[in-house]
């Protein structure tokens, strides 16, 4: 018998995004693969213009246009997503899948209440009256750590602090008990002791609730705390994905390890930490071979003409041409100076 605990819920194939133009198509993501299972956090983490909030917007059918999926596979639960109409996708939406957005008044209304704005999206994915609506409500706001829960329904936005209105935006993205939660950079804005309430928080609604978790950051610090495995994006592509402890400390790509040796360590005393040179190609000025040969200390000729599959490297997977047999045989480059 199949243990369907091994099946991801969600499973993003070879997805393509473009953007037409009066210059012609851009590609803005090529061939993202990733996968989260039930109560997993996966942390999707890069550079800022990586691609990340890009793929999140992509899975749950909230691309702004003219941006589009031009290629790939989305599926959640066994069923393909990218394809449904809009009206199917929003069925889904909300009442399985919930979002969490990087600034919580950008997903609150600010004309309205904190309890008519729960109310009305409770009711929208669940057979419930008002009374029970508002009960539920209660009840979520208590959940994500809102004191006196019943009093604030009647406030508004305006009135709550920062992490308050994260804190809000997490019980409106959890009012129809979602199996995947897709948080983009949920902790950006907040305090250090903030951060780690709701990075704490989130956890435990995988621990009690099996909800699978999307963790879109640039932060690897709150990656460490906070998610299972890793997926590494850069230039519109996932170049690096394995546990997360492997990830940190053992990174199999060079731009991974770049990023790790870039994050400071307790009690170690250094004059200057190590940085990648250069930066990101800009959309549409992606090199042939590998997007991050501009940039990379270890850049042969072959990492110059062709693009590397993601294969086994050290206790991850990685898109990167030293762990193939190729790597030998390639003529090392010139060194790097971007």
């Amino acid at each position: 018998m199949t243990d369907t605990r091994d099946k991801p819920l969600l499973d993003v194939r070879g997805m393509k995004v473009g953007l037409p133009t009066r210059r012609g198509h851009l590609p803005i993501l090529n061939g993202v693969d990733l996968h989260v299972k039930a109560g997993e956090v996966l942390g999707v983490v890069g550079e800022s213009g990586a691609g990340k909030s890009i793929t999140g917007l992509a899975v749950i059918g909230l691309l702004e246009p003219p941006a589009r999926i031009d290629g790939g596979d989305v599926w959640f639960d066994g069923r393909r997503i990218d394809s449904l109409s809009g009206d199917d996708l929003r069925k889904i939406r909300g009442a399985e899948i919930g979002v969490i957005f990087q600034d919580p008044l950008t997903s609150l209304n600010p004309l309205y209440t904190i309890g008519y704005q729960l109310v009305e999206t409770i009711r929208t994915h669940l057979d419930m009256s008002a009374e029970d609506g508002e009960k539920r409500a209660v009840e979520l706001l208590d959940e994500v750590g809102i004191p006196a829960a019943a009093s604030r329904l009647r406030a508004y936005p305006h009135e709550f602090s920062g992490g308050m209105r994260q804190r809000v935006v997490i019980a409106l993205a959890l009012c129809a008990n979602p199996r995947l939660i897709i948080a983009d950079e949920p902790t950006t804005a907040l305090d250090v002791s903030i951060q780690a309430q709701i990075i704490a928080l989130l956890k435990r609604l995988c621990r009690e609730h099996g909800t699978a978790v999307m963790l879109i950051t640039h932060d690897m610090g709150v990656i460490a705390e906070t998610a299972d495995r890793v997926s590494v994006m850069y230039a519109g592509r996932v170049i690096e994905e394995g546990p997360v402890a492997e990830v940190v400390r053992n990174a199999s790509h060079p731009y991974s390890r770049g990023l790790m040796g870039s994050i400071p360590v307790i009690g170690e005393r250094i004059k200057r930490l190590p940085q990648i040179r250069g930066a990101m190609p800009r959309v549409g000025a992606v090199p042939k071979g590998c997007a991050f040969a501009p940039r990379c200390p270890l850049v042969r000729d072959l990492c110059r003409s062709e693009r590397p599959a993601v294969m086994p490297g050290r206790a991850t997977s990685a898109a990167c041409w030293q762990y193939s047999p190729r790597w030998e045989e390639a003529n090392p480059a010139e060194d790097v100076d971007a």
